[in-house]
């Protein structure tokens, strides 16, 4: 690789401040320059004008009057439902798991079919922008060995890991496996494909987690059994991600359903080696640094003080909230509680792959909380919820998220005249006299804006991404 100079708008969230710092920290680059050196790292982030002699003589790349962004981070995503996105007939979560989704993760037994789906899936992560992804992956190991192959092959970032189940209704029968062989096949995936790429966790793309679907899907035997397994591979970079609290219909949704099943006093217990009867302490604790927990929609205080205790982060998925009718998660009171949450587009339980859309549902949901939980969201609050809040989710911070030097390239280019509708809002649109929310209006009108046809190039460490 040589290095390259790339030309644009420039908008990310500099530095590593915490969630309510911010809006203090976004950066604004209008005739910017994004240098990546010949690691495929960022050397330089600032004005055209500055850029050091020494790479004045580099190709450039002039994407004027487009935008750079950092690559989107897509901390809650299911492989298994690439097709199965605009379910209908199933209700609410656990009918719609039942009558829809079930019966289409089990079509991945299929070689060819999981094979096909898999390309789709990296096809659809690169059209939208999504540089790194925590995946929900598939029961059925040949169709996870079809992903991490093919998100190798495209060079993209992926934490993954199979759906463990070994409970559920009939028509999750195929996706069921027994207790021996839940451990087995998540055993033989992290041997397989975790830092399969360069063999070091430090610089690999490719990393796995431990993923039961959620409570109800696994008994106490498979939670104490993971529990074990987890605590033998912690060392070795190994995630663990599922559900939490997703609907809470009264009396017949997930949040109840799982407080009965299990005898707890809180969902959170069961994935924190709580989950004999009473909260009883059963085994070892799921949660940590590299432990994210989707949705999150209806948590206790003692849940938000115990996830933000042991650093366990949040995937924030408004889309299917919203799709599946389970609720809005309360932003301030989230956030408040020292959580780090980063946005995610549970693909196919919501219906968008592009990450601006789930920040634009979030500015949606959150502004219409009633009364003193209602929010406007700031635009740097959006931006740092799909890039950096997310690569600190991931635990990767330090690698990327942001422009900031020396960490890896991972950008989109963004052309607004590929979307008229974008380009004239961003030429047209009322803009303040005051530069600072000038500045935010027009990230505000970009974010709310992209659709994916304006995205035109993706890099991962400064190598760009084709979609075939």
């Amino acid at each position: 690789m040589v290095s390259q100079v790339h030309l644009g708008h420039i908008f990310h969230i500099a530095g590593s401040p915490a969630a309510r710092d911010v809006p203090d920290a976004l950066a604004d680059v209008p005739d910017g320059a994004l240098i990546i050196d010949d690691r495929g790292r960022i050397a330089f982030c600032g004005t055209r004008s500055d850029i050091p002699d020494e790479y004045r003589a580099e190709k450039v790349f002039d994407h004027r009057p487009g935008f750079l962004l950092p690559g989107f981070v897509d901390t809650h995503v299911h492989f298994p439902q690439t097709f199965a996105g605009d379910a209908y007939g199933g209700g609410q979560l656990l009918e719609w798991l039942e009558l829809c989704i079930y019966p289409a993760e089990s079509r991945y037994a299929e070689v060819e079919f999981a094979r096909s789906a898999a390309a789709e899936f990296c096809t659809r992560r690169i059209a939208a922008g999504t540089t790194a992804a925590m995946v929900f992956g598939s029961a059925f190991p040949h169709a996870q060995d079809a992903l991490f192959a093919e998100t190798r092959r495209r060079g993209l970032r992926m934490v993954g890991g199979r759906g463990i189940q070994t409970t559920g209704e009939p028509s999750a029968a195929p996706l069921i496996t027994t207790e021996d062989d839940a451990i087995r096949l998540t055993s033989e995936e992290i041997d397989k494909w975790h830092a399969a790429d360069t063999g070091d966790v430090a610089t690999a793309l490719l990393h796995v987690a431990i993923v039961p679907r959620f409570s109800l899907a696994v008994t106490r035997r498979t939670l104490d059994n993971l529990g074990e397994l987890y605590d033998s591979v912690r060392e070795r970079g190994v995630y663990f991600h599922t559900h939490l609290n997703e609907n809470n219909r009264p009396g017949t949704g997930e949040v109840d359903t799982t407080k009965h099943a299990y005898g707890v006093t809180t969902y959170l217990d069961t994935y924190d080696g709580k989950f004999l009867p009473g909260s009883a302490v059963g085994g070892k604790s799921l949660l940590g640094r590299r432990s994210i927990l989707a949705h999150c929609v209806h948590c206790q205080d003692v849940e938000l003080a115990r996830m933000a205790e042991t650093g366990t982060s949040v995937a924030h998925c408004p889309v299917s909230q919203q799709f599946l009718g389970s609720g809005t998660m309360p932003w301030k009171r989230t956030l408040a509680s020292g959580v780090t949450v980063a946005a995610g587009t549970d693909y196919g339980g919501g219906d968008e792959w592009l990450i601006p859309q789930v920040l634009a549902a979030a500015f949606k949901v959150h502004i219409s909380e009633p009364g003193e939980h209602g929010v406007s969201m700031h635009p740097a609050e959006m931006l740092f919820t799909g890039t950096l809040a997310g690569a600190r989710a991931l635990d990767m911070e330090n690698r990327f998220g942001n422009f900031d030097v020396g960490k890896e390239a991972d950008f989109i280019v963004v052309e607004p005249a590929r979307v008229p509708a974008l380009e004239h809002t961003l030429a047209q649109g009322i803009r303040s006299e005051d530069p600072a929310l000038a500045r935010d209006q027009t990230l505000f009108a970009l974010l709310m804006g992209i659709r994916e046809p304006a995205i035109t190039e993706v890099y991962v460490q400064g190598r760009r991404i084709d979609v075939a």
